[in-house]
């Protein structure tokens, strides 16, 4: 990963900053502590993983901002990419990957998710935030935690660099499987030994089923007998029923001529009733003809009433009409000759003020001469101002660069106090934080405990299990033996039955002796299953407790990474102040320093001598700035000549133009009197007018006589109902006289009929007490044919029940064979993943990984620190020594014992001692070679070439020497990288870069400045 631009907005101190790499192969990031170096490089690791110092992702949001973005451009495997990272404050972030094409334009990768993007930038670049941290970039602080650690730990800190924890996953993979494997075994071996006992029982099912074929054999025949019986009587019961059938039918009959003979009669007096109205209303023909007569001749006069009604509305509705559309244009004239009056004196109120106007038109000449004058003396002074005008303007950017520079010590000095004041601040927090670290350390040792306390449950959970699993194995031998003793007794219970242990034949004695000891036997077998069963339920009782317990401590450890994060944080946080607290004295210094300067105003010496030169010459010009203003104000007091004098000139045109006004005016209204006064008197629409009303009085409408003959017309209404009636009386009486003869004729039939029926109901009576009635036998037998068939169904539902048996039995026989195969096969698995785990243990792949990378990393340190030292250090690592015991008894090498180790000896011209005994600044130049080579070793593991390298370490220990040893280095080793950045505050470690990017802390965040 080659690097070519950083741009920066709102990012940590940052708050808009771009960096180009283009050129840069080896440089010096440097600036004052806290100015933001190691920031501008954080940039980076959030650009591409997310990644920085800061605790919270909001924390990565400068102070006071909303928003932040980075945008990262580099080169990897010869194409250019740019990754996009942004963040809203308490919002979701973006994340964009792009790469270049061959035209220019950049081509976006980005997936629909954060996770899918940061997961396809990995795997483009073949390494994560952490290998990255640990090869590329060098952080400030962890050159020497390698070497800091103990031997025992300095392995683990190795193992974690080169990623092998995923090797104890595996194992733990590996071992989980196995468990896995073994569990199956020893459920597949408990189903085998059931299987087993129902296989046991296979002879005794087939006795007991062919036992229920003959008793199923017996049942059938005796209900074909019954059956045979039962249809002979129920075909004597068919005739007996349709006899009986033929009885209720005829009963039926007779009851419905009953009924309707009763319905004749009802008909008949109905209509009898009926005749009798009608020939009463046929007998008033005449009189209800006469007073129809006399109704139609009232809704004749009605009608034509009516018409004359419809007549007299329309006239009155076209009078309304013609009066309101008179008054409407009466109106309209009188409305247009009020405007026109209103018109009319305005006209001449205008007259009057335009008089007044033109009055003033000789002081206005007067005031006009005036103003000539005073814009000639402006004039004047204008001239003098443009010759003044470049002077003055020099004056003001010396005076305001000259408050600038103020501006600049100033806030130069107010950054120094804030800086002082944060940096107390954060000072007087150190005994609180010390006081947490504290707690957190107990907490985490208590939980540590806690942990070991698990382990131990756990221990004991699975001898529980054991015991418990090895208890049902014991019941289900005793079971066995349960079921072999059974066996025993029911052959001893066979009449003349033989030994069945030597199948000779039993005497009375020998017989009853073999009895009581089986049945001993059996009551002892009782009573271990009862001891078994009983210390079985003890098990499981304590192994739930441990259960329970280990389900409590796993709760209570569910926070322990969470308190050693927040540890970690804490031991930041004090490292961080610890480094603040060296800032204060510099502080202080360089405080004290500007104070005096503002106080004296020793600052800008040169601006202020330039503007002191430019007030003499401002002097000399004799221009005042007062005279020019009074004389401007004098022209502006007279501009109202110029306003009057056009005023003026408007009065006289509209003089002119309202004369002519009023003319116009005076004619149209007189013209407008004389339209009113006609339209009232002989206009077409009051002439239309009279003539309507003239028609009204012609028509003679009355509205009383019209209202007396409407209520006469709908109190005579009841004639014509009785007209109707009559009418139909004279169609329907003919109709009623030939109902009444067919209901008579219906009548006599019905009579008839009834007495055929009564003889017929008699007759089948005597035929029915011919036939006997077997109904109790039909019930007895078919409820002795329910029982037979309930009997065959039952034996038949056994027989099929013992048939499923028996196929079950005879397929669980074929697979025990594929069982027994199956659990060879489970218990080779967990013997081939119980020896993955132990190869992927400590002691396995990881021990053997170490040991091949420990000579590589031995050569490349040795190889950089040869550079550094002038071949005065070199190192060798150990992995292994010797016990005390065995260095005390001088055991020869077979008996020796060892253990494993990471030990440094680290080697002079003097010879070799412990790494402590070092100056710091030889202490460095090991820790560095050692991370260096190091981190070349991680890179080259992760299949990515390191082609750039970040020196982010303070190079405070080294004196000069040292320090041009290291610049050697880096040159040394620069042809090997395409790009190497050091950050330091040093003057003479950034003096020997020829390019050097500095960063300082403005009132407007950290800025970058590269120099070349």
């Amino acid at each position: 990963m080659i690097p070519l631009q950083l741009s920066l907005k709102n990012f940590l101190s940052y708050s808009e900053a771009s960096l180009d790499f283009t050129g840069l192969h080896t440089a010096c990031i440097c600036g004052a502590n806290g100015a933001g170096k190691s920031s501008l490089l954080e940039g980076i690791t959030w650009a591409i993983w997310g990644e920085c110092r800061a605790v919270s992702e909001d924390d990565a949001i400068s102070n006071g901002a909303m928003d932040v973005r980075v945008d990262f451009t580099f080169m990897m495997h010869g194409e250019t990419c740019r990754i996009i990272r942004s963040r809203q404050r308490d919002s979701t972030g973006g994340l964009e990957f792009q790469i270049q094409t061959s035209g220019g334009q950049f081509r976006t990768l980005t997936q629909k998710g954060i996770r899918s993007t940061q997961a396809l930038i990995d795997d483009y670049l073949k390494i994560d935030y952490d290998t990255f941290i640990n090869s590329a970039y060098l952080r400030q602080g962890k050159a020497d935690e390698f070497m800091l650690k103990k031997p025992t730990d300095r392995k683990q800190i190795l193992a974690d660099l080169l990623k092998l924890d995923r090797y104890e996953q595996l194992a733990d993979r590996a071992k989980d499987t196995a468990k896995q494997f073994k569990l199956q075994a020893e459920v597949l071996t408990e189903n085998l030994a059931e299987a087993e006992l129902q296989l046991a029982q296979i002879d005794g099912i087939t006795e007991q089923r062919d036992t229920v074929k003959v008793e199923i054999d017996r049942l059938q025949q005796l209900q074909v007998l019954e059956e045979q019986e039962l249809e002979s009587f129920k075909t004597i019961a068919r005739q007996r029923e349709t006899w009986q059938q033929q009885l209720i039918w005829e009963q039926k009959r007779d009851r419905e001529l009953i009924q309707a003979a009763t319905q004749i009669q009802a008909d008949l007096q109905l209509l009898n009733t009926d005749k009798n109205r009608l020939d009463s209303l046929l007998i008033r023909s005449d009189e209800i003809s006469v007073a129809y007569q006399a109704y139609q001749a009232l809704q004749q006069q009605v009608a034509v009433l009516d018409r004359q009604f419809d007549t007299y509305q329309q006239s009155q509705l076209k009078q309304q009409q013609l009066q309101q559309q008179l008054e409407r244009q009466t109106q309209e004239l009188q409305l247009t000759l009020g405007r026109s009056q209103a018109e009319l004196a305005l006209v001449i109120q205008q007259q009057q003020e335009l008089a007044t106007t033109l009055a003033t038109a000789g002081d206005v000449t007067k005031a006009i001469a005036q103003l000539q004058l005073c814009r000639q003396r402006v004039t004047e002074l204008d001239r003098l101002q443009a010759e003044v005008l470049p002077l003055q303007q020099e004056r003001v950017v010396l005076t305001g660069k000259i408050d600038r520079e103020a501006a600049k010590i100033q806030a130069k000095l107010n950054e120094l106090i804030l800086r002082e004041q944060q940096i107390k601040i954060k000072t007087n927090e150190r005994p609180q934080l010390i006081d947490r670290l504290n707690l957190l350390d107990t907490q985490i040792t208590e939980l540590d405990n806690k942990k070991v306390y698990q382990k131990r449950i756990e221990e004991k959970g699975l001898v529980k299990k054991e015991n418990i699993q090895r208890l049902d194995a014991d019941v289900r031998n005793y079971q066995k033996q349960l079921v072999e003793l059974d066996r025993k007794l029911e052959l001893l219970e066979v009449p003349d039955a033989s030994c069945p242990v030597c199948d000779r034949p039993l005497d009375e004695n020998h017989w009853e002796h073999v009895l009581t000891s089986a049945k001993s036997e059996r009551e002892n077998i009782d009573r271990q299953i009862s001891a078994a069963q009983e210390e079985h339920s003890l098990y499981v009782r304590e192994r739930e407790d441990l259960i329970a317990q280990y389900k409590q401590l796993n709760r209570e450890l569910a926070g322990s990474e969470n308190l050693r994060e927040q540890r970690g944080k804490l031991q930041a946080q004090l490292d961080s102040i610890a480094e603040l607290q060296v800032n204060l004295d510099e502080i202080a210094i360089e405080k004290s320093q500007i104070e005096l300067a503002i106080e004296s105003k020793s600052y800008a010496s040169e601006l202020q001598t330039e503007l002191a030169g430019l007030l003499i010459q401002l002097e000399a010009t004799n221009y005042s700035e007062q005279s020019h203003a009074l004389a401007r104000g004098e022209v502006d007091k007279l501009r109202w000549a110029e306003v009057k004098q056009e005023r003026i000139r408007e009065a006289e045109r509209k003089q002119q133009q309202s004369i002519e006004r009023k003319e116009r005016l005076e004619i149209e209204i007189a013209a407008i009197e004389e339209n009113i006064n006609s339209l009232q008197t002989n206009s077409d629409l009051k002439l239309e007018l009279e003539a309507v009303i003239h028609e009204i009085e012609a028509l003679g409408y009355d509205r009383n006589h019209h209202n007396q003959i409407t209520t006469t017309l709908r109190e005579s209404q009841s004639i014509q109902l009785q007209y109707q009636e009559l009418q139909q009386a004279k169609q329907t009486q003919p109709q009623l006289i030939e109902r009444i003869k067919i209901l008579e004729t219906n009548e006599r039939q019905n009579t008839e009929d009834r007495q055929k029926s009564t003889l017929e109901i008699d007759r089948i009576g005597l035929e029915i007490a011919k036939i006997p009635d077997n109904d109790a036998r039909i019930l007895a037998i078919e409820y002795q044919l329910t029982e037979r068939r309930q009997q065959l169904d039952n034996n038949l539902s056994i027989i099929g029940s013992l048939e499923q048996q028996l196929t079950q039995l005879h397929q669980i026989k074929e697979q025990l064979r594929s069982q027994q195969q199956q659990l060879e096969a489970y218990k080779q698995q967990q013997k081939i993943y119980d020896e993955l785990s132990k190869a992927f243990g400590k002691n396995g792949i990881q021990a053997l990984v170490i040991e091949n990378i420990l000579p590589q990393l031995e050569a490349e340190s040795n190889q950089i620190l040869s550079k550094l030292s002038n071949n005065q250090f070199h190192v060798q690592f150990i992995t292994q020594k010797a016990t005390k015991g065995s260095r005390v008894k001088k055991a020869s090498v077979k008996s020796a014992k060892y253990i494993d180790t990471l030990d440094i000896v680290i080697g002079d011209a003097n010879g070799t001692r412990s790494y402590e005994t070092y100056s710091g600044g030889e202490a460095f130049r090991i820790n560095f070679s050692i991370r260096l080579a190091l981190a070349k070793l991680l890179s080259q593991r992760a299949g990515t070439p390191l082609q750039m390298l970040i020196v982010d370490e303070g190079f405070g220990t080294q004196d000069r020497e040292g320090c041009d040893r290291l610049i050697a280095a880096i040159n040394a080793i620069s042809a090997d990288f395409a790009c190497i950045l050091t950050v330091t505050h040093m003057p003479q470690f950034r003096e020997a870069f020829q390019t050097r990017i500095e960063v300082h802390k403005t009132s407007k965040g950290s800025q970058i400045q590269v120099i070349t």
